[in-house]
Formats: C-alpha cells, sequence, structure tokens
C-alpha cells in the first residue's frame, strides 16, 4: 500500500493555537495510509530577493521538505482579515527563486478556526487565491469554517462530537484529492 506523506504547514507560532490543536486533532481522522510531518515556518529569515543566489540552510531544508512531501495541508489562522504574515513568508521562501517552485503540482486542503463567526474565511479565500498562483491544486468543496467554541475539541484534543461527522467528510475528500493528484 502507497504511503502518502503531507506536509503540514500551520499558520500560527503559538505553541497552544486553535489551528494547532485543529491540525492535531484532524490529522488524527485520516485514513492509515496517510501519515503527517508538520513543517515549520517560524524559523525561516524575511524573505529577501538577494538572497536567492544562496539560500539560508532553514530555507533549503524546508524547500526539501515540501518537495519530498505528497500533499500538502494548510492550517491558518485569520489575522486582520488575511494570512499571517509568517505563513505569507514560507508561501514566498518556498516558491523563490523564480523557477524553482516547491509547491508546484502538489494537491492541497486549506483549513482552520478562529474564535469570530466566520472562522478563517477571508484567510482561507486570500490563501487560495496565493496558491492558484503557485500552481497548487486546491480542494474547493467542502470548504470549512470553523468557529472554537466550547466543546470543539475535546479533553483528549480529539474533534468533539458536534464537529467530528463533518471533519471526517472534509478529511475523506481531501484524502481522494490527494490521491487523485498524483504525479
Amino acid at each position: 500500500m502507497k504511503q502518502y506523506r503531507i506536509a503540514v504547514i500551520v499558520g500560527s507560532l503559538r505553541k497552544e493555537s486553535f489551528n494547532r490543536q485543529l491540525a492535531n486533532a484532524i490529522i488524527r481522522l485520516a485514513p492509515s495510509d496517510f501519515a503527517f510531518d508538520f513543517v515549520e515556518i517560524g524559523n525561516l529569515p524575511l524573505y529577501n530577493q538577494d538572497d536567492d543566489a544562496g539560500p539560508s540552510k532553514p530555507v533549503l531544508e524546508f524547500k526539501e521538505k515540501i518537495k519530498s512531501s505528497n500533499g500538502l495541508l494548510f492550517v491558518t489562522p485569520e489575522y486582520n482579515r488575511s494570512i499571517p504574515g509568517v505563513l505569507k513568508n514560507a508561501l514566498d521562501q518556498g516558491s523563490r527563486p523564480y523557477g524553482q517552485n516547491s509547491w508546484t503540482g502538489l494537491p492541497a486542503g486549506v483549513i482552520g478556526i478562529s474564535i469570530g463567526a466566520i472562522g478563517t474565511a477571508l484567510a482561507q479565500q486570500h490563501l487560495r487565491n496565493v496558491l492558484t498562483f503557485l500552481d497548487v491544486p486546491t480542494l474547493q468543496q467542502p470548504e470549512i469554517f470553523l468557529q472554537a467554541k466550547e466543546g470543539f475539541f475535546d479533553a483528549e484534543g480529539n474533534i468533539g462530537s458536534g464537529s467530528k461527522d463533518f471533519l471526517q467528510n472534509w478529511m475523506t475528500k481531501y484524502a481522494d484529492w490527494v490521491r487523485k493528484h498524483q504525479k
């Protein structure tokens, strides 16, 4: 059985972020042929085109982790109605220098959670716009706009009973999407 390696990119650096919790919880719903590797983005320097000729070791390692994956899972908060700067920086680092886009062709899923009523709807839309330009085929439906409230996560950090079936359906569609878009 083929093992699908998924790079998980969490758009928040906070250790106790709702989005990191969501990432940990949703991967527990994945099929057994999926393995998830969290790819940290907080150690990447700010993108500077002057560094294209000699990228730093963290950038080279980051790009290799992305290229060696079979798919991507973005789990992002919404900052000021868009994606966090650290996530945009990671997207830029992975796509540069021009002609060396590490993201090309990797199937992706986009989710997020927030305390706000619309979840991370606007951040996800902005992220999808960037991913389209980077040639990342992204699962469009079902969309996931989650509000963090009492009972969303159970005591063990799993998805609570009120949202589990909904997110299980999303994970099933995501797994099918990844399988469909293998090179």
